[in-house]
């Protein structure tokens, strides 16, 4: 007799960009079909003909029946991380013992002291993907095909049966995986996602009388700008002080490369060209891999 896999439903609590990508990437995948998972699902702000679109999309149930939306074997919570951390407590209540539990925010810190505090089996997932566009509209499995998913447990629930297969389905579902803890996962994402984002929003509006006079390289620099505040609201909130950091130490690196324009400071100045063209080439090759 087969061994049933140690996962076999899933159900996705926020149904928007991130959320239907990874549900698509995962249907697609040859382990979710040799393993026949059920993928089900629930978004409070859905009307009927959302219902009825994103069940086309791969969406196999649409369920409002909490108990029975928070029974499946694992739960990927896909809304903003403050709903996300909210609803926790609501999954302690009516969820089995032995569902894991799992998130797509982009900060992990605060949701991980949450799944501790209590005694839920938690594994923090952040795909290093997304675009401007929100919703499940602009959903898509190839957003997640080649992209890196970080993995936060600090329960070692990964080396179990669930999580083990949780990254094998990663893997089948064409995504890399890299673990790290979730205060370590917080300050390098302050730096690598939640910094960029910010200085493209500020370029944006320093810059906005000066739009008409600009270029594609502008447009190419500040396309983060078009991200929705709704989304980095609840990130800016639960990362406050990693993201401030972030700024500080970057102004400073503002006044110096000033201070070299100002003195002239060619080789200085040649020396920061140089750096930059050599990582730019490490990060295109390691985004082709």
């Amino acid at each position: 007799m087969t061994e049933q896999p140690p996962i076999r439903s899933i159900s996705f609590i926020g149904l928007g960009l991130i959320g239907m990508s990874l549900l698509r990437a995962i249907k697609s995948s040859p382990l979710a079909i040799e393993s026949n998972i059920l993928l089900q699902g629930f978004d409070p702000n859905f009307s009927e003909s959302d219902r009825k679109e994103v069940r086309e999309l791969g969406l196999e149930l649409f369920i409002d029946d909490k108990k029975k939306l928070y029974s499946a074997d694992l739960i990927i919570l896909s809304a903003p991380v403050e709903v996300n951390i909210d609803l926790l407590e609501e999954i302690k209540r009516l969820a089995p013992p032995a569902t894991l539990v799992s998130d797509v925010s982009s900060t992990k810190s605060l949701i991980a002291h949450k799944a501790r505090e209590l005694d839920l089996p938690f594994i923090g997932m952040h795909p290093m993907a997304g675009k401007e566009q929100q919703g499940y509209h602009s959903s898509h499995e190839e957003l997640l095909r080649g992209r890196r998913v970080i993995l936060c447990d600090d329960k070692n629930l990964l080396s179990g049966k669930k999580g083990t297969f949780l990254i094998e389905l990663l893997h089948s579902a064409g995504c890399t995986t890299l673990c790290m803890t979730p205060d370590e996962h917080d300050r390098v994402i302050a730096k690598i996602s939640h910094l960029p984002q910010l200085l493209s929003t500020l370029l944006m509006t320093y810059c906005g009388d000066s739009l008409s006079k600009s270029g594609p390289g502008f447009a190419t620099f500040t396309r983060l700008a078009g991200s929705s505040w709704q989304i980095w609201r609840d990130i800016i909130a639960t990362n406050s002080d990693n993201i401030a950091d972030e700024l500080e130490l970057f102004s400073k690196e503002l006044a110096k490369l000033s201070l070299d324009i100002r003195q002239h400071n060619l080789e200085q100045l040649e020396l920061r060209f140089s750096n930059a063209n050599r990582l730019y080439q490490t990060l295109k090759e390691m985004n082709q891999q």
